[in-house]
């Protein structure tokens, strides 16, 4: 298991949820992503997106500076889910 910090810290909505899907992808499962945000925003985004990845998220930090999330990469997506499905 490793851990990865990704520092989002001044970027606007949509960003911080793209760069978050795109640094997630070479993940194994089991590895963690942290990321670190200012966007106010990126506490809807960010959840709605890992919803949709099927992996797991929780905020481990939020004030008036920054908003910490710690995401843990599950045993798959249900993009690939859904492809297998399709096949």
């Amino acid at each position: 298991m490793t851990r990865t910090t990704l520092d989002l810290t001044g970027l606007k909505c949509p960003l911080p949820a793209l760069k978050t899907r795109k640094a997630l992808k070479p993940l194994r499962p089991g590895d963690q992503l942290e990321v670190h945000c200012t966007d106010p925003l990126s506490v809807i985004d960010i959840p709605n997106l890992i919803r949709e990845t099927g992996d797991t998220v929780e905020i481990t930090e939020r004030n008036d500076a920054r908003i910490v999330f710690l995401i843990e990469k599950a045993n798959g997506s249900i993009g690939d889910a859904n492809a297998a499905l399709r096949s």
